[in-house]
């Protein structure tokens, strides 16, 4: 589908990309990810047309439709609702609908009969028919109520915004889907149906992210972009994770050789270049070192600029951190953004507070801070307890004009201070050297900037952590950095943030808020979903219980008689043996249905093996390699698994209604 042949980009004097060289073939699910700024985005600015090359080119195979979400997306009228702007995802399904209604007033016309077929046709193909069914799944499984579908588009907050601009783009039902960072404008709730509406998706998916939890679950390639390169690997997350260290640590031993086979002729040339026996031979070797350095191996950023990242001892502290007490809090006096919260936070809890947004996770986290006062009830500091808050704009609090070494010099003075051997000292332990200590702030990566915030954080020795999407700027060596750091803290945190696999990693009890109130779970993230499944599948079986009793003639009769077709009673023996015939009666149908599935499932895996390796042969081609007759190979294998796949769901299917004691969705047909 999309072929990239040799391409470079120069931003001035920075070489962004250099002869990048990998292919996206149709159905792949490309995880694409790197340092932020090593050029990620630029290769989404490629495929869309926004950027040209300065070498090389990419080709597009089938003008396939591109859905990708826009960095400002605006109304196209001021008074554009939410679900009219939501619906405009395919361009030019609006108006094929007003023409097709046009038409309809006249379908004697054969010409318009004609073109209302092939628009009907073009109509249904988009998926025009179902489009608003879509879009009010993805608003709704994306925090919108169905209140706010008739809101105006231009009332709603930046990210309120993104979130709708992703609801068109989902429901639009692109063939080549681009996501970059789709998470970052989402609430932890919102990125789990995220994954799960992804699941489903059927066509080419290319996502940036730094959120291993989607990343994990959603891709099977990973594009590594890095130090001006892109490399493709064959498997997903946790694949690259392991097959690229083992690939750094064969980088890292040929630079080693280049660099010293390099050192050996620059020696040989400083000796003799002056010597006219010798000028020849050194002339001769300055070629070979002009030539090293035009393939220069260069280590990935990652690597160069690691970093580290601890956290301050905290200093002693009572058992209760916080308390509150009929807590509220309103903006205006009249809108209250959460009441009635009551929890409390014990020393050493490491808690995640989980909920949409918009239901004052923040503004908690402020009252807890000291940073705002609440309107109702009591928010209580324990004893001895000093927090240390990181809020979501913690990048834009650091002065961007100010140094690395004097922002963090401002926070230690005020801290007490101390001697400069000491302060320097823990600038080195956050991994900032000579070379960092005098860029100014504002030219930081984001890991940078979260090393000197919580430098900063490290000289206030705080013992309650109180972090707001922590992870937000962070990317994937980043993330794991600080999640290590805060598994080894000792002290108390409570955290916000939407990152599934760091909250799992970080927490060990789990805050909830919702429209309702506040709920504790003293287990972590899985406990968490395990307890909110149990309640839901409880929930289901009340409401059946509810249906059963409204309608008792579809509902399970008593367990002590049950009358027969004749309307007489039976007793628990004839009972048992009427049951036990009916079982007897679907057994060979369920036998049948179980090979159906086991035969299916184990072709499915077999053909999968098979396509792996025809794939594997696709893009790592021998002298000798076939393209076409790999690539027939590849699209045949496809079609088979295609083929039984839709039969194990069918049987399937089948099988479940069989077992629940209802009838086959095939016989009933």
């Amino acid at each position: 589908m999309l072929d990239f042949k040799g391409i470079s980009v120069h931003y001035g004097h920075q070489d962004v990309l250099t002869n990048v060289t990998f292919r996206v073939n149709a159905g792949d699910r490309v995880g694409v990810v790197g340092p932020n700024g090593s050029g990620k985005s630029t290769l989404f600015k490629i495929v869309l047309g926004e950027m040209s090359t300065d070498s090389g080119e990419l080709i597009i195979e089938g003008s396939p439709r591109i859905g990708f979400t826009r960095q400002n997306p605006a109304p196209d009228t001021p008074d554009e609702t939410l679900l009219e702007y939501s619906l405009r995802g395919i361009p030019g399904l609006s108006e094929m609908e007003a023409e097709m209604a046009e038409l309809e007033s006249d379908l004697a016309d054969p010409a318009k009969m004609k073109r209302y077929g092939e628009l009907q046709t073009k109509f249904e193909h988009l998926g025009g028919y179902d489009i608003e069914t879509r879009v009010k799944v993805a608003l709704g499984g994306l925090g919108f109520t169905t209140e706010e579908f008739s809101k105006p588009f231009q009332s709603f907050s930046g990210g309120w915004r993104m979130r709708a601009e992703l609801s068109r783009v989902l429901a639009s039902k692109p063939d080549l889907l681009l996501l970059d960072e789709p998470s970052n404008y989402l609430d932890l709730p919102a990125v789990d149906w995220l994954q799960k509406y992804l699941k489903a998706y059927e066509g080419t998916l290319m996502l940036i992210s730094h959120d291993r939890y989607l990343l994990r679950t959603l891709t099977n390639i990973t594009v590594e972009v890095d130090a001006g390169t892109a490399t493709r690997y064959e498997g997903d997350l946790d694949w690259y994770m392991k097959e690229r260290e083992v690939r750094y640590q064969h980088l890292k031993a040929a630079k080693e050789n280049q660099d010293h086979h390099r050192e050996q002729l620059q020696r040989f040339v400083d000796r003799f270049r002056a010597q006219a026996t010798k000028a020849a031979q050194a002339q001769s070797r300055q070629k070979l070192i002009d030539k090293i350095d035009e393939e220069r191996i260069v280590l990935p950023k990652r690597y160069t600029q690691s970093g580290r990242l601890r956290l301050a001892e905290p200093p002693p502290s009572g058992i209760e951190m916080f308390r509150c007490e009929n807590l509220g809090f309103s903006y205006d006096g009249v809108k209250r953004v959460f009441h009635g919260l009551e929890f409390n936070v014990t020393r050493g809890d490491k808690v995640a507070l989980i909920g949409y947004n918009g239901l004052g996770k923040t503004t908690l986290m402020r009252i807890m801070a000291g940073t705002r006062e609440p309107t109702e009830g009591k928010a209580v500091i324990g004893h001895n307890v000093v927090p240390g808050y990181l809020s979501q704009e913690f990048a834009e609090t650091i002065p961007p004009d100010l140094t690395v070494y004097r922002n963090a010099k401002n926070a230690w003075d005020a801290h007490g201070g101390g001697p400069e051997k000491v302060f320097r000292n823990q600038l080195g332990a956050f991994g900032f050297d000579e070379n960092d200590v005098e860029k100014p702030a504002g030219v930081l990566s984001g890991g940078e900037k979260i090393r000197l915030a919580f430098l900063r954080l490290f000289f206030t020795a705080p013992n309650l952590l109180l972090l707001d999407e922590p992870t937000t700027h962070l990317d994937l060596d980043g993330r794991r950095l600080l999640e290590d750091a805060l598994k080894k803290y000792k002290g108390t945190i409570f955290l916000v943030s939407h990152d599934i696999d760091f909250v799992r990693a970080v927490a060990t009890s789990v805050l909830e808020i919702t429209r309702e109130g506040i709920r504790q779970f003293p287990g972590g993230y899985d406990y968490y979903c395990e307890k909110k499944a149990a309640e839901a599948a409880t929930r289901n079986v009340s409401h059946r219980g509810t249906e059963t009793q409204k309608n008792p003639e579809q509902g399970v009769k008593s367990a002590s008689s049950d009358p027969d077709a004749s309307g007489q009673t039976l007793s628990k023996k004839e009972l048992r043996k009427q049951r036990a015939q009916e079982r007897a009666k679907i057994a060979p149908k369920l036998k049948e249905l179980k090979k159906r599935v086991e035969a299916a499932e184990k072709k499915i895996d077999e053909l999968q093996k098979a396509l792996d390796e025809a794939s594997a042969e696709l893009f790592n081609p021998k002298p000798d390699t076939d393209f076409a007759e790999a690539n027939r190979k590849v699209r045949t294998l496809q079609f088979e698994i295609d083929r039984y796949t839709a039969d194990w769901e069918e049987a399937a299917t089948e099988l479940e209604a069989v077992e629940s004691g209802g009838s086959s969705p095939l016989s009933d047909a």
